[in-house]
């Protein structure tokens, strides 16, 4: 589970709020309400970690979160597109390489690399196999 903390600030000249994040700080929104704010927050989130799959550079991963801070959780599944990123770079392993160690067209690739394209969790599985590492999922 990846919990990214979320900085809401008041916005006193236009109203609402002005949505950041500690740990990507060039994503940033506003929020007419706090309930739009948090909900901007979850696309934002998302806008982000696609910026580091587009630019080849590792996902940070969350820091802790102060006490009454908001929180934006990421699905399962994104979670483990992050992971899966993180580790590829890790590696040294590009797009193309784990297409052909997967047996897909690249574009299926890139479709795993996009935080709102819905993957299926036995590609994802797949995925982290060829790269010789096991996918678990803990229900707590």
């Amino acid at each position: 589970m990846l919990r990214y903390p979320v900085e809401l600030t008041p916005d006193d000249e236009n109203g609402g709020y002005l949505i950041g994040f500690p740990d990507m700080p060039f994503v940033h929104s506003v929020g007419d309400t706090l309930e739009e704010a948090l909900r901007e927050a979850e696309d934002d989130i998302k806008s982000g970690i696609d910026r580091f799959f587009d630019t080849h550079q590792p996902v940070p991963l969350p820091s802790a979160a102060q006490e009454g801070q908001h929180t934006v959780e990421l699905d399962a599944v994104t979670v483990a597109k992050v992971l899966l990123h993180n580790e590829m770079i890790s590696q040294g392993i590009k797009k193309a390489e784990l297409a052909r160690r997967m047996d897909i067209a690249p574009p299926s690739v890139e479709r795993i690399f996009n935080a709102r394209h819905k993957t299926r969790i036995k590609t994802m599985e797949t995925a982290f196999k060829s790269l010789g590492r096991n996918m678990q999922i803990i229900i707590t």
